[in-house]
């Protein structure tokens, strides 16, 4: 079977999705090529030459093509169009085929997904559920990589958080926590594992700035009245 794969955001940041796709289909003796929106004007004759056709929207600014790619026969999901698609367990479990990208040195996943947060203008936990929850170990996409991108949307909010901590650390790769850390949930266990590993820059997530007081400042001040 002939697989094309359309990065219709194509934001030089690698879909996870359709590398996951890539490597399911590969697996199985398919040949896949992916395809960038710009593919989309030669029109709709370019695609007939597919078996099968996938699309990934992330943003809904894109919204347009990726319907215009469904008029067209094609299976396109994302959070651009739908924010309860989801891959099949087959498929979500496989380790993502970086080669879609030409990536060789760089490994990109989830060890955990959900927010408790809530934030008025975040999607994920409409998206990924108000709870922080792990969904894989570092071991099912990551295989000796020197760069980890980790797109956890708060990874400390997990129970396993501590465990997961260890493996990103024993991995010795650099560790880029794409979406920041939760400041309001380190400890000093925390704060030394994360010492442990290498990091080039730690970013803190300050959604919005009139937070000024969290459960724990409150507690400390109630502690001392």
């Amino acid at each position: 079977m002939h697989v094309g794969l359309v990065d219709i955001d194509s934001h030089n940041f690698p879909n996870l999705c359709l590398m996951k796709l890539s490597a399911w289909h590969m697996a199985r003796g398919d040949t896949v090529e992916l395809l960038s929106p710009n593919d989309i004007l030669l029109g709709m004759n370019l695609f007939k030459q597919y078996d099968k056709l996938y699309g990934a929207c992330v943003f809904t600014k894109n919204r347009e093509v990726a319907e215009k790619l469904m008029e067209w026969g094609a299976e396109v999901g994302g959070s651009g169009v739908d924010l309860t698609s989801r891959l099949p367990d087959e498929v979500e479990s496989m380790m993502p085929d970086y080669s879609l990208y030409g990536i060789d040195d760089t490994a990109y996943g989830f060890l955990t997904r959900g927010c408790p947060r809530c934030c008025p203008f975040c999607i994920v936990a409409k998206k990924e559920g108000a709870a922080s929850r792990k969904v894989a170990e570092l071991s099912q996409w990551w295989s000796g990589q020197r760069y980890i991108k980790l797109l956890d949307p708060n990874l400390l909010a997990a129970a396993e958080a501590d465990s997961l901590l260890e493996q990103l650390c024993s991995s010795g790769a650099y560790i880029d926590f794409t979406q920041g850390i939760d400041a309001r949930l380190l400890n000093e266990r925390r704060i030394d594992l994360l010492l442990e590993m290498r990091i080039k820059r730690l970013h803190f997530a300050w959604d919005n700035p009139r937070d000024t007081n969290t459960q724990r400042s409150e507690e400390r001040r109630v502690g001392k009245e």
